[in-house]
């Protein structure tokens, strides 16, 4: 069931989405060679209990898990594409860190990814950075009224084919709001003109993840949560909460 959401509870879900940013900012600020993915945790943590918002990550556990998600932010390093564990591993120069965060504030849930590099940048990084970033922008440029939900896999999909970069079959982006996974799914590709109805108050997470190796073919980890490409290329996953309004896109987790 999609649930089309007032003016109201748009301003209300912006309020969270501020949430998000300020802790995906504090967990960059954060970042450095020889700091553990725990730290950075700890450090999207305290921005949330600063605000008095909950997680929706800590504890979530789809059907697909074996066990619930321990932590308030997913982070996936190097050929890790998405839902990776904070563990103890601690940041090397080079690495590729995607991280991924919610926030719920009175009700109402934000959810966003942002992909950045650690001490020098590896061949190839910045570029996918940039591939992944188009990607977004052009799935944000189609959530428009009277469009419908392959506008926006059409344009994520095609900015990356034309970068040469795969994506996880089975993995995009949702809808959003009272939950962090509300319907429609939000594939990262498909055919223009199909799909669920795009109108104001529909609000998605849109959420490429792109893979510098061209395949689409993805692994799981033993901890039943990593997901990584079956090549070792990297990965970059970059995402948006984003309500559809007559005014035009409206990007809720700006800071």
């Amino acid at each position: 069931m999609v649930e089309i959401k007032t003016d109201a509870a748009l301003d209300a879900m912006r309020e969270a989405g501020r949430v998000v940013a300020r802790a995906l900012a504090a967990v960059k600020e954060a970042a450095g060679v020889g700091v553990s993915l725990q730290e950075l945790d700890e450090a999207a943590r305290s921005v949330l209990a600063e605000a008095k918002a909950g997680s929706p990550f800590l504890g979530y556990r789809p059907s697909f898990a074996p066990v619930a998600f321990p932590a308030v932010i997913c982070t996936s390093v190097n050929d890790a594409v998405s839902h990776g564990i904070p563990t103890g591993y601690r940041l090397r120069d080079g690495d590729l860190v995607s991280i991924d965060c919610g926030a719920r504030l009175d009700g109402w849930t934000g959810d966003a990814a942002i992909t950045f590099t650690v001490g020098t940048p590896r061949p190839g990084d910045l570029d996918l950075i940039d591939a992944t970033q188009q990607a977004l922008d052009a799935g944000i440029a189609a959530a428009q009224v009277g469009s419908r939900i392959g506008d926006i896999s059409h344009a994520v999909g095609t900015v990356a084919r034309t970068a040469g970069c795969g994506m996880p079959a089975d993995f995009g982006g949702h809808g959003i709001g009272r939950r962090m996974h509300e319907d429609p799914h939000v594939p990262n590709r498909g055919r223009p003109g199909r799909g669920f109805p795009l109108r104001h108050g529909l609000v998605l997470a849109i959420e490429p993840m792109l893979m510098a190796g061209g395949q689409n073919t993805y692994r799981t980890d033993s901890d039943g949560w990593t997901l990584r490409t079956t090549d070792g290329s990297r990965a970059a996953h970059i995402e948006h909460t984003v309500a559809i309004t007559d005014q035009g896109p409206r990007i809720l987790t700006l800071p």
